[in-house]
């Protein structure tokens, strides 16, 4: 065997470890990005609540909702509308301020998530995996108060995002440890710092 071949045999390799790298990091890649687009659209949800409670503070909030009702051509007499009814007339303009600030504040959070996820930064997947652990009690909580698919969606969504960020951040930490150990320099990533 001639040494270009050698060496050809070599760069193969190591064109094979690099791929193998690409295609590690591009999957875990893909992960973050669809976890950040999540955190982006939770953002604008919430941002959109929380717009749409600052527009009724001033206007007639069980109005608007009995003339959608209407225009949806839902029957006036079920028991939902009976509720949406009730509700929408117990709600304070007090309220509806601090509906607002408490969905402008979680639209801001999720926000900030997203953009760290989508850069993939470090600091926003141990931001996402803190704040996804925090919120599970929660909606523990609610699922055992009312038992809905809703709830269980809610929390499945959530432990999905906690065990992929866990198992990720392992996954990181061993391969930095393994790194560590045999010497070599950890590849750097100038856009994780």
């Amino acid at each position: 065997m001639s040494s270009s071949a050698a060496k050809q045999g070599n760069d193969g390799t190591a064109q094979q470890g690099s791929e193998h790298h690409r295609s590690h990091i591009e999957a875990r890649d893909s992960g973050l990005f669809l976890i950040g687009l999540f955190k982006l659209s939770k953002a604008i949800f919430f941002l959109g609540v929380s717009l749409g409670a600052l527009h009724f503070i001033h206007h007639d909030l069980p109005g608007t909702v009995e003339r959608v009702i209407r225009e949806l051509h839902f029957d006036p007499e079920s028991r939902l509308v009976d509720l949406l009814l009730d509700k929408s007339s117990l709600i304070t303009h007090h309220q509806l301020r601090f509906i607002s600030l408490g969905t402008f504040l979680y639209a801001g959070l999720c926000t900030l998530e997203a953009y760290g996820l989508l850069r993939r930064r470090v600091w926003a997947e141990f931001v996402t995996l803190w704040l996804s652990l925090s919120f599970i009690p929660w909606e523990l909580f609610e699922l055992i108060r009312r038992p809905s698919v809703w709830h269980v969606g809610i929390l499945l969504m959530n432990a999905l995002v906690v065990a992929y960020l866990v198992w990720m951040l392992r996954r990181m930490k061993t391969k930095r440890q393994g790194a560590a150990t045999s010497g070599e320099a950890p590849a750097p990533s100038s856009s994780r710092a």
